[in-house]
């Protein structure tokens, strides 16, 4: 009974005769009161399709829930389906805004466990510095997985351990299976319980097999995630964001695009477009959005991709499970409608779907290991735009008000926004059909 009435999930159901149908609350509560404890005791049934499709990510528990972001917000879908795929061995730098507040603002906090008290690991840090905290959990993560190496190939190594004893095949085996596997996530689950019951039966006055078993949390690879908005990602933040990526090092990057200042009151950002109304921006902002994506395809080796969950969810979900599984700096940029659009936020995942066919927002993924197999690694996701971005304008208050307020400024202001779009578009499809980044 933790649903806030936001009404996107009855919106977008696919059924040709509604699934999903919204009703007051007080005509269903009696009823649905049992439906749902009955619900919360049902085991979850997350073996039955792959989990990095669209119906076997869905199977997985969510461990992200009851964030009480507002009704129909953009953000959080995109948070709940990365707990979905890696929550369990996810560790999240957030930055400030309004992921963080939704994200942990105490004494709650809505990312939680599953049957074997795993879990994302949280902690915040501010709008200035968030890529380069979560690039430090990064870097003590990768020197304790390397310390862990290490001692593996000692206790393999040496004819006899420490404690004067052999070490049995079976903990060599395993060690030398871990070593060889270490950046293959599914293979370290896999792997630890049986690493694990192996230390159990150690010798117990074995002080490489203690130092292992002191680091076994490091056995199962980890995601980690730096997690913001844009006012962070192309604003504040930018300069540590770029050293991030451009370190080479494996980190995840989500940027929550919802092109304005969303939780400090709704200030223009870098990344808010032509002819959008924001603080700061009352006239309409005269310069174009900052293409983030395309400056970070520069570098030729960080993997990059644009999504927007209500138009195309196998390219969101095959983007964020390439994005993870790339050894290197991945960055992920996600069209979030947020209130400050002035829109009705029960259609937001709708909105999503019209940015895209309007030709607003592209959809693309620029993966660097495919240049290793001879392929373009730019591909264009999205078709030709079949609407007019003129239906989004005049859907959205940040756009439309200019109009009502300045409206020869809003014709100047929109048109180049339109022409952009098209120009944007244009230099995408050359990209798709040459390998020329």
């Amino acid at each position: 009974m933790d649903c806030l009435g936001c009404g996107n999930c009855a919106d977008v159901c696919i059924a040709k005769n509604k699934a999903l149908e919204m009703v007051h609350f007080g005509e269903i509560v009696d009823e649905e009161a049992a439906n749902n404890d009955f619900s919360i005791n049902v085991p979850v049934k997350d073996d039955l399709l792959p989990k990095n499709t669209v119906k076997g990510s869905q199977l997985q528990q969510p461990l992200f829930e009851f964030s009480g972001a507002c009704e129909g917000c953009g953000e959080t879908p995109y948070v709940k389906l990365i707990t979905q795929l890696f929550g369990d061995r996810m560790i999240v730098s957030n930055a400030t805004g309004c992921s963080s507040i939704y994200g942990g603002t105490a004494p709650t906090i809505p990312y939680c466990k599953n049957k074997n008290g795993m879990g994302p690991a949280w902690a915040n840090s501010l709008f200035e510095d968030n890529a380069e905290h979560g690039f430090g959990i990064a870097l003590a993560v990768k020197q304790k997985r390397n310390t862990l190496e290490a001692l593996m190939k000692k206790a393999i190594e040496k004819p006899t351990c420490d404690c004067g004893d052999e070490l049995c095949e079976e903990a060599k085996k395993l060690f030398q299976e871990w070593i060889d596997n270490k950046e293959d996530a599914e293979k370290t689950k896999e792997l630890y319980p049986k690493i694990m019951n192996v230390l159990a039966n150690g010798d117990p006055c074995c002080e490489t097999l203690d130092r292992i078993y002191d680091l076994s949390d490091y056995i199962v690879k980890k995601s980690i995630w730096i997690l913001g908005g844009d006012g962070w990602a192309y604003d504040i933040g930018y300069g540590g964001l770029d050293h991030v990526l451009a370190s080479g090092e494996n980190v995840n990057i989500l940027v929550l695009d919802t092109e304005v200042y969303s939780n400090t009151g709704g200030q223009a950002s870098k990344a808010s477009q032509f002819g959008q109304t924001a603080k700061f921006a009352t006239s309409g902002k005269k310069v174009r959005k900052k293409d983030l994506g395309m400056i970070s395809m520069t570098y030729g080796y960080i993997y990059v991709a644009s999504v927007a969950m209500g138009a195309n969810h196998d390219q969101l979900v095959k983007a964020m499970t390439e994005a993870e599984k790339y050894n290197g700096p991945s960055l992920i940029i996600a069209y979030a409608p947020c209130i400050n659009h002035g829109i009705d936020m029960s259609h937001s995942q709708n909105e999503e779907k019209l940015a895209v066919e309007a030709g607003y927002w592209p959809l693309y993924r620029f993966n660097p290991e495919l240049r290793k197999e001879g392929k373009n690694p730019f591909q264009l996701d999205s078709k030709e735009p079949t609407r007019d971005p003129q239906e989004l304008l005049d859907r959205e208050v940040r756009f439309k008000s200019l109009t009502k307020l300045f409206p020869n400024e809003a014709a100047k202001l929109h048109a180049m926004l339109k022409a952009d779009l098209k120009d944007r578009y244009e230099r995408l499809k050359k990209l798709n059909d040459n390998d020329i980044l």
